[in-house]
């Protein structure tokens, strides 16, 4: 009998076109064989569709070898029950049954999907699901407590600030001046709990800067700002529970004439400015190192299942510099996490299987726990 995966896509975040894409990708690489996938599709608003419904969302392609499983869940909504006896997930119309997941797969970035909050849900619930727990995944949101663990890991990090967007609109000379002492200029501002370079820009001035913070402060109440550095950036891809492996690492390749930083129209827009190369252009014990630092950086958040980790190699003095974790990494055609994989010798559906039994590994673990007396 095959295992009842829901893939789970879009979400109430910025970042929630990149989710598609990735679902597509996850959708159209698994092993159907092995698996039954039924597309669960959250709005922009965070109303759950049903599957017919959600399927509308994704190519042709990727929706006509999941058809039979699409049409058995007919078109009434779906929600998120706190109920183990519902595994999770119920249908909310007149019949309010149970639609049987055996594991979700939430192919969610950003907010209300890669921070734990639907974590915490799946939790309550009871049922298995791809990726890190609740505190893996807030941690590894929050680039303010990431850096923090990161340090107290005695993991190599760049100079940083931050401060709250009330801290800003209350006193903004103040936290102007505050990051000018800290870094100077240029430095990158960012909202501490998203990705895909959403809502990032670099200040080159004061002018700059406090436009850099309004951009910043319409995606997050937190605000991080680093210092910019003359750098190259690499990737490597991490799997696993409580022992995690690395892939080969990654280079993103700037071309002539592109940005000078990968914002979410240089990664996304396939303008071909810029090439994702495996493996990256170092050294066999640069690599050893970078890998060694992804799993030291893995484990600092309390992560399982998959992480990105992203570094920067300084281009004046040779330092490696861990810049940040992401949870659940971009899985579409251009995304470095499966591309990574695949040049370590391992296709995105073995990925895939991977990751589903890590989920099943996790859970049962959980199980082991007592909650009561």
């Amino acid at each position: 009998m095959k295992t009842q995966v829901g893939v789970i896509f879009g979400g109430r975040s910025g970042e929630h076109e990149i989710s598609i894409r990735s679902a597509k990708t996850v959708i159209e690489q698994i092993d159907r064989d092995k698996y039954d996938v039924i597309p669960i599709a959250i709005t922009k608003e965070g109303k759950w569709l049903p599957p017919a419904e959600s399927a509308k969302w994704l190519p042709d392609a990727s929706v006509g070898t999941i058809a039979e499983q699409v049409a058995a869940y007919g078109d009434e909504s779906i929600g998120i029950v706190g109920d183990t006896g519902f595994r999770g997930l119920t249908r909310l119309g007149k019949n309010g049954s149970d639609i049987g997941l055996d594991v979700i797969f939430p192919v969610l970035h950003g907010t209300f999907g890669e921070d734990g909050t639907i974590q915490g849900l799946f939790e309550m619930a009871g049922i298995p699901y791809v990726g890190c727990g609740v505190l893996g995944s807030s941690c590894g949101m929050d680039k303010v407590v990431m850096k923090t663990l990161f340090r107290d890991a005695g993991l190599p990090i760049c100079k940083h600030t931050w401060f709250l967007r009330s801290e800003y609109e209350q006193n903004a000379d103040a936290v102007i001046a505050g990051v000018e002492k800290a870094l100077g200029f240029p430095c990158f501002v960012k909202p501490a709990n998203l990705g895909s370079s959403v809502g990032v820009s670099k200040a080159n001035d004061e002018q700059s800067l406090k436009e850099a913070i309004e951009l910043a402060s319409e995606y997050d109440r937190k605000i991080v700002v680093e210092e910019s550095l003359d750098m190259r950036e690499i990737e490597c891809a991490v799997i696993g529970n409580d022992v995690p492996e690395a892939s080969r690492p990654g280079e993103y390749i700037i071309r002539d004439g592109a940005k000078a930083f990968l914002d979410y129209t240089e990664k996304y827009s396939g303008t071909g400015n810029n090439e994702f190369v495996v493996p990256a252009p170092v050294s066999t014990d640069l690599e050893m190192r970078i890998r060694e630092l992804a799993v030291r950086a893995f484990k600092a958040i309390d992560a399982s299942g998959l992480a990105r980790v992203d570094f920067f190699l300084r281009n004046d003095n040779g330092a490696l510099i861990v810049n940040e974790i992401n949870t659940m990494p971009g899985l579409t055609d251009a995304s470095g996490f499966p591309k990574m994989w695949a040049g370590s010798g391992k296709p995105f559906a073995e990925v895939i299987d991977c990751l589903i039994e890590l989920a099943f590994e996790r859970h049962s673990d959980r199980q082991r726990n007592k909650t009561s007396k």
